[in-house]
């Protein structure tokens, strides 16, 4: 066997290992991937579907604490003794000290009564209290925090994180900030403050055991956190993922895979009824897949005794299969020089080498009967071309019949017919264009002219009919029947009712590299209905022989199939209000006109 015949065997060889290996390899790793995935996902899922319930019972423990918070502070509100304390306050003449006395027995009786750290009570105006600030333990100049002016403005209860800066308090503390007013008057009185720390939020915001590494947060729905379960790390900050931040704003209960802080994590989040806040679950996701790393050990070592078993294989189909290819291909090169009456010796294998040999003596005659057939076909191509030929004389045996008619309307004094036969010679004459699919936009103009004037005699009004097209696009190339159609829409659907007071606005203008045609009337316009079967036919399973706006449609059609998706109608139209159309078409170059 000569050097080049090793070669090209060798060469055969590795291309079979090659193809070996992409067809039996590549789909076992690509099973082993997509068990993998699934893997993932299905404990994914079922994490998910356990955290999203989980969620939900906390949502619902956390509303009712909430609430019966909000009854409890409502309550100390609404005490008799309260609001007289808070009513004498409001007097300079007053001793300060009962003041300061009373309200601080209420206070200290009402930690039985409000389930939360403390509860603050501030004056509406701490000022002309001097002595009660002091017996505080508040930060000085509190007063002019932004916190404490909004609320001395606005009635409506807000919330505040006081960071351990802004407080004497030593963590984040949750705080219920609300404006109260007198029992039987909408005079401020002052200011209940109810603070929450991390106690009071732990015993619904607990992250469950079945869920190693669950994170829990409580934040706006700008994504500010306001607790987080982590010892409050990320309290008083945005959650750092932008992601999580727009899927929050755009949605109330959701579970999905995010990437937060390079780490992927399932996130499940729901919205507080009480609250405009969202409760947030983070748990890594490898956390959650950690037995499946054991099966991809396992899978890693039958990989690598099935990849020592496929080589053994290769080895068998190198030697079996290699030699009878390679003379396949020397038969196929003489195929190659036009030696079509050549033929393999006959193989008695039933296998797929066996089917080739066989398959290649089939192939040798049917092309030579390709062959015959081709030869044939040209023939009758030829014939066709013929049978075209002949036929455009019908074309002008039409032409001339309408002459005709139109001289003896003429002759007989009917210039009514005439002038309708002359305009459908001509709109005949123009929608055939000797057979070429491109015209100009002047003939397109022409076309349409006449059919206008045909419609008036049909009408029997005339049609107020306005062209207005820039002489530099007059003679560009155009394809034709685009306008003819977008007016007969309009008289037929827009003006057809009402054609005294009827008017169709025509204009044409070059913008860049395209041609803008612009077709408005002031006719009753397209309902919503058609509007929408137009636009999107494939959205409503409407036979072809009740849809509306065919011409429409199949305008915007051949635009799009000649011209592309950029190069469609644009359809504005309400019922009543009349209809607006935009055709763009692009300024061809003078190879595309005889295409």
């Amino acid at each position: 066997m000569s050097s080049y015949t090793l070669q090209q065997a060798a060469s055969l060889r590795n291309k079979v290992i090659g193809m070996f290996f992409m067809i039996i390899i590549v789909p076992f790793l690509l099973f082993a991937y997509y068990a993998h995935i699934k893997s993932v996902e299905g404990i994914s899922n079922a994490n998910a579907s356990f955290s999203m319930d989980y969620m939900l019972q906390s949502k619902r423990n956390l509303d009712r604490y909430l609430n019966q918070l909000n009854e409890q502070i409502n309550g100390i509100i609404g005490n008799t003794k309260f609001q007289q304390l808070m009513e004498n306050s409001m007097t300079p003449t007053k001793d300060e000290s009962a003041f300061i006395s009373g309200m601080m027995l209420l206070l200290d009786q009402s930690k039985s009564q409000v389930d939360a750290f403390r509860v603050r009570v501030f004056p509406i105006d701490p000022d002309k209290h001097p002595m009660y600030i002091n017996t505080l333990d508040e930060q000085k100049g509190f007063q002019t925090s932004s916190w404490f002016k909004a609320a001395q403005k606005t009635i409506t209860p807000t919330w505040h994180l006081f960071m351990p800066t802004e407080s004497t308090y030593f963590r984040p503390m949750l705080s219920k900030i609300k404006r109260f007013t007198g029992l039987h008057d909408q005079i401020a009185r002052g200011i209940v403050i109810t603070d929450l720390t991390e106690d009071q939020l732990k015993r619904y915001l607990t992250p469950s055991q079945r869920m190693k590494g669950q994170r829990m947060f409580l934040m706006t729905r700008s994504g500010y956190v306001l607790y987080d379960t982590a010892d409050n790390e990320l309290a008083g900050k945005l959650i750092p993922s932008k992601r999580l931040i727009d899927s929050i704003a755009a949605s109330t209960q959701k579970a999905e895979t995010l990437t937060i802080d390079g780490v992927k994590q399932l996130v499940t989040y729901v919205k507080l009824d009480t609250e405009q806040w969202m409760l947030v679950s983070t748990t890594p996701l490898e956390q959650l897949t950690h037995p499946i790393q054991e099966m991809d050990k396992l899978l890693v070592f039958f990989l690598i005794i099935y990849l020592i078993c496929c080589i053994g294989v290769v080895i068998y189909m190198t030697l079996y299969f290699t030699h009878p290819l390679h003379r396949l291909v020397r038969s196929m090169r003489k195929l190659e020089s036009g030696e079509f009456q050549f033929m393999l010796p006959p193989s008695d294998r039933r296998d797929e080498i066996g089917w080739l040999y066989r398959g290649f003596n089939n192939m040798t005659g049917k092309i030579q009967q390709l062959l015959d057939q081709t030869t044939q076909a040209e023939r009758t191509k030829k014939e066709l071309e013929f049978q075209v030929l002949s036929h455009q004389i019908n074309p002008h045996f039409l032409y001339n019949t309408l002459e005709s008619i139109r001289w003896k309307a003429e002759y007989h004094n009917m210039p009514d017919i005439s002038e309708m036969v002359s305009s459908l010679g001509n709109l005949l004459r123009l929608s055939l264009n000797q057979g070429k699919e491109i015209t100009t936009v002047s003939r397109e103009i022409e076309q349409v002219k006449a059919y206008v004037r045909i419609e008036q005699a049909r009408l029997g009004n005339q049609v107020r009919f306005l062209i207005s097209i820039d002489e530099e696009v007059l003679h560009a190339p155009f394809l034709r029947l685009l306008l003819q159609p977008l007016v007969e829409n309009a008289i037929h659907h827009g003006i057809r009712s009402n054609p005294e007071k009827g008017k169709i606005m025509l204009t044409g203008r070059r913008e860049g590299t395209d041609i803008v045609i612009e077709l408005s009337d002031n006719g009753q316009g397209i309902p919503e209905a058609v509007l929408q079967e137009l636009t999107h036919p494939e959205e409503k399973a409407v036979p072809v022989a009740k849809r509306r706006g065919v011409g429409l449609r199949n305008v915007n059609d051949r635009l799009k199939l000649y011209f592309g998706e950029a190069y469609t109608l644009q359809i504005e139209a309400r019922a009543g209000s009349g209809t607006r159309i935009v055709l763009r078409h692009p300024i061809m170059e003078p190879d595309e006109e005889q295409n």
